[in-house]
């Protein structure tokens, strides 16, 4: 990756943190802390790493991402809408009555999206379909499935490791977003995930870990899934929920509720000032 790619990444990336704070300040509710922790791998998949197009959303060739921690999903509307799947001003309609943006992805309903979810646990399991269905049908397209820390404590999520290895689904890629902290606290004193990537090691999977705000180790991660023949591939990012906002970062309190007006200023001077120093 030059110099050149990598600094519009950034700038991409600040540009879905912006908008995911405008929608979900506009919803008077959400998900703001998972959404911005995930911003930058959702930026690179989208914009970099995925074979997509939105004008043909549907492309029966297209790799295909599925959101599992669907509460997230500001984020990836912002990734959606910067990518010409639809208007960002929609954005700004998030979660009211009869808009297109759901709370929760929605793909009867909203395009670019592959797989509606929300019930934690349930993506992953989605998206060993569509790679399964890939295999048995012959296609070649690859499915990338973020999940978050804390929903890795379901149990289904385990039951879709187990389908994945056994299947051998070496075009399945499972993303943890791992900042660490769930609606009632700190993973590690809810449920505990020591040794998560021994877990996943232990249920026939390749993994890797990664920085998830550095595109050029998320870059490096995810060309050497690409290489990987005969399982599926998890990656364990290391991230910081409410990543670029000052005060929501690494707060647990930020999980599941909109800012003020004020705090909505302060996050948008804030994230406007970071866009505008990589512009300079």
């Amino acid at each position: 990756m030059d110099k050149s790619e990598l600094l519009e990444l950034k700038k991409t990336a600040c540009k879905v943190r912006l908008w995911t704070i405008e929608g979900v300040f506009n919803a008077k509710s959400g998900h703001p802390g998972g959404s911005l922790s995930a911003a930058d791998i959702m930026t690179y998949l989208y914009f970099k790493e995925m074979n997509i197009d939105p004008k043909n959303p549907k492309d029966p060739d297209r790799d295909r991402f599925v959101l599992s921690k669907g509460h997230c999903c500001p984020a990836l509307y912002a990734a959606l809408a910067l990518r010409g799947y639809f208007p960002t001003d929609e954005i700004k309609s998030l979660r009211h009555i009869g808009a297109m943006l759901q709370g929760h992805p929605d793909m009867k309903g909203t395009p670019g999206i592959d797989m509606s979810s929300g019930s934690l646990g349930q993506g992953i399991s989605a998206a060993c379909g569509m790679a399964l269905a890939a295999k048995i049908s012959g296609k070649d397209y690859r499915v990338y499935a973020m999940l978050g820390d804390g929903e890795c404590e379901e149990g289904q999520v385990w039951e879709a490791a187990m389908f994945a290895s056994h299947y051998k689904l070496d075009n399945l890629v499972a993303i943890v977003d791992y900042n660490g902290l769930q609606i009632d606290g700190n993973v590690m004193d809810v449920a505990g995930l020591d040794k998560l990537e021994e877990k996943f090691t232990a249920f026939g999977f390749e993994v890797f870990t990664m920085d998830g705000h550095d595109f050029e180790q998320i870059a490096e991660v995810l060309d050497k899934a690409k290489t990987v023949k005969g399982k599926p591939t998890a990656i364990i990012a290391k991230t910081i929920k409410g990543k670029g906002v000052s005060y929501m970062e690494d707060q647990v309190g930020w999980h599941g509720k909109a800012p003020d007006a004020d705090q909505y200023k302060t996050a948008m001077d804030e994230l406007n000032a970071q866009l505008k120093a990589l512009e300079a």
